[in-house]
């Protein structure tokens, strides 16, 4: 059961109408069909999911943050690596109106534990729309969701 304001949020950003964009909300689909904690919420939040994602926490009851999607740290396509949010790669959070969201990370991060498990991207096609993730980063979705699991049972205990 979902609770607002759980304990730890998984948020799953990206559009699947852009090619390896949509990882992160495959990652989601894929933690959905499990039977999570009740302090557990997993969320699509799209392409604005970094705007939408600050709506689900609370200092008081949110103590992990983990964002699932793409990026480009220069790793072989399909490659998972836990990002700080210190380490996110430059512009990796800048939207269309070019707000960097970075920013407000980085002002929760000592309130809330946050936790980026980024793909390294193959192909995006913004502004053209192809839908299907490249093979590479496909293979990547078990893992990052094996990745996730052992990140809250290695924190919240069991799952």
């Amino acid at each position: 059961m979902e609770t607002l304001y759980s304990e730890i949020v998984v948020a799953g950003c990206g559009n699947p109408l852009y090619a390896d964009d949509g990882f992160g909300p495959a990652v989601v689909e894929s933690l959905q069909g499990l039977e999570l904690p009740d302090n557990v919420t997993v969320v699509d939040a799209g392409l604005g999911g970094p705007h939408f994602v600050f709506t689900l926490l609370n200092p008081e009851s949110t103590k992990t943050l983990i964002i699932v999607d793409i990026a480009d740290f220069g790793g072989e396509p399909g490659e998972l690596r836990w990002l700080a949010v210190d380490e996110l790669p430059v512009g990796s959070y800048r939207d269309s109106h070019s707000w960097d969201l970075t920013e407000p990370l980085q002002r929760i991060k000592d309130d809330i534990r946050v936790r980026i498990l980024a793909c390294q991207k193959k192909y995006v096609s913004a502004p053209d729309m192809v839908i299907g993730i490249t093979d590479e980063v496909q293979r990547a979705i078990p893992r990052a969701v094996s990745e996730i699991l052992k990140e809250i049972v290695m924190n919240y205990g069991t799952v």
